[in-house]
């Protein structure tokens, strides 16, 4: 048979950032040799020269795919996210070139979880204050202002992976937890969903956010939020930057209405780890900051390289399109003996019949077909049992069909 589709070992695998040496292995082991391997992110011309021919990209967060960007890449077929946000990728340019993009949204829960849990132990026991003391010379030894979060009242916004895993591992500790989430979700241990946030913030001693970026979560926690919570409580953030009016916190840890905070994350942050780090939060003894490290640990990184490197490599190999955020989620059997081709086009009529036309015009059978569209788009993908060879000119009829986006032949 012959090999229309691009041979494992040329599609060129373009990975930035340090991504763990999982996502390699994984790669290596099913047939993808071809990997390039950046410690860092690229600024935009060295970007566009490193994928201009690259097949799969994989980035972190810093990595910017802007549609300019990703136009200049013709033969991209698939981007991996190999963190949980996807907010730097033009996810709609993207799916309009015909790339599904994929990310890791549960890879990195605990280790969030663990930071989140320590930052809360650390504020109450006033170490921010106590160890900056201490590298100064001074000796802090005092009980006053200390406290143990035994009993304290924690309020969990946002009650997905993160929050729900940090909400029985509070529990054990012995807080009182209570969560709101704009979807019912059941509790998990003898946590208690709050009927509103307003509540959830007059009532917890303990707020930490754990929310999407979304339109309705930016700006979430501003002036008015802030001022409702508790006296002397304590907010925390490792979601995301634009959630919280960092102006207004400020404000608040200067007054004294809230007594601590601990923020991983930032409406603007540094582009690089040489670049300063600018924040009103800046020298506040009450604040715990941290370069948005929520999920850098090596078993996240180890977890994210394995899932999204897996979930590219499905659907490079078979057209499976499970994760994807910006495209139809197709999951497909195992492929057999026939041979497969992907159709990847404008939502607009006729494009079936099309396809169909072509193969029954030259009497190969279809043995299978699976087919989503999103209103924009369509997908789809076609088993046929022929013995498909070159110069039988079906990639030429297909990519003709009016509205092709893209094609593919898999074997």
């Amino acid at each position: 048979m012959s090999k229309l589709s691009l041979p494992k070992e040329k599609i060129k695998v373009v990975l930035l950032e340090g991504i763990h040496d999982n996502a390699v292995h994984a790669l290596d082991v099913a047939g993808y040799t071809n990997v390039d391997s950046y410690p860092g992110a690229l600024d935009d011309t060295a970007l566009r020269e490193a994928i201009a021919d690259a097949h799969i990209v994989g980035i972190r967060s810093r990595t910017r795919l802007t549609a300019p960007v990703i136009a200049a890449a013709p033969k991209l077929m698939g981007i991996g996210c190999f963190c949980i946000g996807t907010n730097q990728v033009d996810l709609r340019a993207a799916k309009m070139a015909g790339i599904p993009v994929f990310n890791a949204p549960y890879s990195n829960t605990r280790s969030v979880a663990e930071l989140v849990l320590g930052e809360m132990i650390m504020l109450y026991r006033g170490v921010p204050e106590k160890t900056t003391a201490a590298h100064a010379g001074r000796w802090l030894k005092s009980a006053k202002g200390s406290h143990e979060v035994r009993g304290k009242k924690l309020g969990i916004v946002g009650y997905g992976h993160i929050g729900s895993q940090l909400s029985i591992l509070a529990e054990a500790l012995g807080l009182e937890v209570q969560y709101f989430d704009v979807v019912n979700k059941l509790a998990l241990g003898n946590a208690r969903a709050c009927p509103s946030l307003e509540q959830l913030l007059e009532t917890s001693d303990i707020v930490t956010l754990h929310v999407p970026a979304t339109e309705q979560t930016k700006g979430m926690i501003g002036p008015s939020q802030i001022g409702a919570m508790k006296k002397g409580a304590i907010l925390i953030n490792a979601s995301r930057g634009n959630v919280v009016d960092i102006e207004a916190l400020a404000a608040a840890l200067s007054s004294g209405a809230l007594s601590g905070a601990a923020i991983d994350v930032f409406p603007a942050e540094p582009p690089s780890n040489d670049a300063e780090f600018v924040s009103p939060l800046r020298g506040m003894a009450n604040v715990i900051l941290t370069p948005h490290i929520g999920g850098s640990t090596q078993e996240a990184q180890a977890n994210i390289g394995t899932e999204v490197a897996d979930k590219l490599i499905t659907y490079s190999d078979n057209g499976s399109t499970l994760g994807a955020v910006n495209f139809m989620e197709v999951a497909l059997p195992v492929q057999g003996s026939a041979t497969r081709f992907m159709h990847i086009h404008r939502n607009v009529p006729g494009v079936i019949s099309r396809i169909n036309d072509i193969f029954s015009g030259k009497g190969i059978n279809i043995a299978g077909q699976y087919l989503r569209t999103d209103g924009e788009i369509g997908y789809v993908v076609v088993d046929v049992e022929a013995d498909i060879r070159p110069g039988m000119g079906f990639r030429k009829a297909l990519d003709a069909i009016d509205g092709t986006i893209r094609s593919r032949f898999l074997f």
